[in-house]
């Protein structure tokens, strides 16, 4: 079975460390960034990082080039105080004060290349920071940040009450309402902080993100945490005039569950079985083989969104063709810019009936930055060793697109989903549809209830449901789980069939009495 050929469409973002022979690149978008004399740093300071506190310095590289780049610190703050200065709280530049001890992430910098500022990279690095805070078990992170539209209404209002009507959005400013948008409280006005800033009168906004799971050094272990943040697409199955009607719609819920800040959005099974509306074909295995024609544009429209959005994506399936034959095949689009596939293993009597669609071979696990995570495709959920063998390497959520027209196929979906979150202690997601198009063969009419599963036991939801979404109702539905909890639940539950499975299978003979 040949694949086909989607190197064209990788372009890879790779947040990373920052590297000594990144420096002279990073100074370059620093400036651009600023786009002032004499705020950003300059070489000598980031070598100097990268010596100190090489963890806490990051860079965003796309398609081989430096876009973005962020600098850190620890401190304990309260050495520091909140009418401190950026020279005093970064040693001049040089971060010499760094103290691997401290209770506080400092963020001293981030900067983004004007031409990618449509990508979130910002944001991304937001989230290493995040992620950076959690790993060091850190307070909170606090930074100084400018205010670059202050200079137009300094002669009317004061600094904080500058602040205060971009809270209550009454005046824009770009820097504040993007830390906002992403968790940061304002905590007062700082005078004196940035030199040659002059668009904010050298005044900065402190800004404070409180690390929820932060944990004092005796409970650390206790309370450690890796949240994940997933969202589930109810897809309304309706008449669309072209392939841009379609892209239009799924963007829709990419962008309702970025704005959430979702880790992870899933769309249903043979989603783009909508773009049979516009064709002329009428027979159901012509209308999947016109489907196929389009897999180049899908690829291409998921890989956009995964980046533009910075969401991992599960596009539902789509039907792509190789070597003459039709196969049924899921697409897991990272947020890096790379994409996966795992191809539907059981193919439905129906799909074999009426559209001779082809059986894929084995199961595939997929690292991605939120745990690794497996894919099986509607009739696959039924079959308890796929997830087992999911489990065995290393998967922790199981993702389930299907499309289903009755309640009853709905049922087997549900039901068996549920009980592969309890055989195998894992987090399981399942994405239907509703709507119909008459027309359209497997779009003719949906039954669809999206929702997100775990284990039973104490530590996770009443009845193993995190959430779930009304039948048949266009919706996108959103659930935190908890990777930590889980490898607890594997090790510690009131039952561990995952672990006891496994012991068992390790039995040289059993015995029938």
């Amino acid at each position: 079975m040949s694949e086909v050929d989607t190197s064209s469409f990788q372009k890879e973002i790779i947040v990373r460390n920052i590297r000594e022979e990144d420096i002279e690149e990073v100074v370059k978008v620093a400036n651009l960034s600023f786009g002032l004399p004499g705020v950003a740093f300059e070489a000598k300071h980031y070598k100097s990082h990268i010596n100190i506190f090489p963890e806490g310095q990051f860079c965003v590289e796309y398609d081989g080039k430096i876009i973005g780049a962020c600098s850190s610190i620890i401190v304990n703050f309260e050495d520091y105080g909140e009418d401190h200065t950026i020279d005093q709280i970064s040693g001049n530049g040089y971060i010499r004060n760094h103290n691997p001890d401290g209770k506080n992430l400092y963020g001293l910098d981030v900067v983004v290349h004007p031409d990618y500022r449509k990508l979130k990279i910002g944001r991304r690095l937001y989230e290493e920071r995040r992620k950076l805070c959690r790993k060091f078990n850190l307070k909170s992170i606090l930074f100084g940040g400018r205010m670059p539209n202050y200079y137009k209404y300094a002669d009317k209002l004061t600094p904080e009450e500058y602040v205060d009507q971009v809270i209550k959005k009454k005046i824009y400013d770009p820097v504040i309402v993007f830390q906002t948008m992403n968790g940061f409280k304002f905590k007062k006005v700082l005078a004196n902080y940035l030199p040659h800033d002059e668009a904010s009168l050298e005044n900065a906004t402190l800004m404070e993100w409180v690390n929820e799971d932060y944990a004092p050094p005796s409970e650390k272990d206790y309370r450690h945490s890796l949240p994940v943040r997933i969202s589930s697409v109810q897809y309304d199955f309706k008449e669309v005039r072209s392939f841009s009607d379609f892209a239009q719609q799924c963007e829709y819920y990419v962008r309702s569950s970025s704005k959430v800040r979702s880790d992870f959005v899933l769309f249903p099974e043979v989603v783009t079985m909508q773009l049979a509306a516009f064709s002329n074909e009428r027979f159901p295995s012509g209308q999947a083989q016109e489907v196929t024609t389009y897999t180049e544009d899908y690829i291409q429209l998921f890989s956009d969104l995964a980046v533009k959005y910075s969401i991992n994506i599960i596009a539902g399936s789509h039907y792509v063709e190789e070597d003459n034959e039709i196969y049924n095949v899921s697409y897991l689009f990272r947020r890096n810019g790379t994409f996966d596939r795992q191809y539907k293993l059981h193919v439905a009597p129906s799909e074999k009936s009426w559209l001779g669609i082809q059986a894929g071979d084995e199961v595939k696990v997929f690292d991605t930055d939120c745990g690794k995570i497996a894919i099986l495709i509607g009739y696959d959920i039924l079959f308890p060793e796929l997830a087992r063998q999911a489990a065995e390497q290393g998967a922790q959520i199981i993702f389930t697109p299907f499309a289903e027209e009755n309640e009853q196929g709905y049922m087997r979906i549900r039901c068996c989903s549920q009980a592969r979150a309890i055989e195998n202690q894992v987090y399981t997601v399942i994405s239907g549809a509703s709507g119909n198009m008459t027309n359209v063969t497997l779009a003719d009419a949906k039954y669809g209830q999206s929702g997100i599963f775990s284990p039973i036991d104490f530590s996770f939801p009443n009845a193993g449901i995190v959430t779930e979404s009304r039948p048949n109702v266009e919706a996108v539905v959103v659930g935190d789980v908890d990777l930590e909890t889980l490898r607890r639940n594997r090790e510690t539950g009131s039952a561990t069939p995952f672990k006891d499975r496994s012991r068992q299978q390790e039995a040289e003979s059993v015995s029938l009495l």
